[in-house]
């Protein structure tokens, strides 16, 4: 594995950071009503994974502090998953929406997962 300088350089954080502003743009759709509702719990969720991840680098000194990190990104992950059941099943999203949104949040929670098992090889000595 190639020596990783920044939170930024890490491909998770990449693809939370572009699925996350595809979440903001998708929900400039939904009915005005869910403003404080789902539109806001699912981009407060879908920002959350980055916003977790880059504390979890700052604190990769100390293993345990890392995987609670990277673990508290992968619920707000899950939670996002879960906002978008909710925005399928009150219609404001289509199949075929749900299911490219709901893949991209899926590989991003194996990837967080994948972090958390190998914790030691991000963690400093």
């Amino acid at each position: 594995m190639a020596l990783i300088g920044s939170f930024r350089e890490l491909k998770v954080y990449r693809m939370v950071l572009s699925e996350a502003t595809r979440i903001y743009h998708l929900t400039r759709l939904f009915p005005r009503e869910e403003q404080y509702a789902l539109t806001d719990q699912i981009r407060r969720s879908s920002r959350a994974v980055g916003a977790l991840l880059a504390e979890g680098w700052a604190r990769r000194r100390y293993r345990a502090a890392f995987v609670n990190k990277v673990n508290e990104a992968l619920g707000e992950a899950l939670e996002t998953q879960a906002w978008l059941d909710h925005a399928l099943m009150c219609g404001y999203i289509d199949q075929k929406t749900y299911h490219k949104h709901d893949t991209i949040w899926q590989q991003i929670g194996a990837k967080l997962n994948r972090m958390i098992q190998r914790a030691d090889s991000f963690c400093l000595s």
